[in-house]
């Protein structure tokens, strides 16, 4: 799976790209995207999404359905 961000919710903050182990994050035009062909959810890197975590938006960034 991949994690996916809410355009809506996204502030543009820029805390969650810096640390993705896969530079999945990428500024969009609206609001921050993540690449899910390259997202892990970084499974075998860390113990949970490291975007999600470093995100101030509760529900900003979750797993993509």
């Amino acid at each position: 799976m991949a994690m996916t961000i809410n355009a809506d919710e996204c502030i543009s903050c820029g805390a969650c790209e810096p640390d993705c182990p896969t530079d999945s994050i990428s500024s969009g035009l609206l609001a921050y995207e993540i690449d899910a062909s390259t997202c892990t959810e970084c499974e075998g890197e860390l113990d949970a999404p490291n975007c999600a975590e470093q995100c101030p938006i509760d529900e900003c960034i979750t797993q993509l359905v």
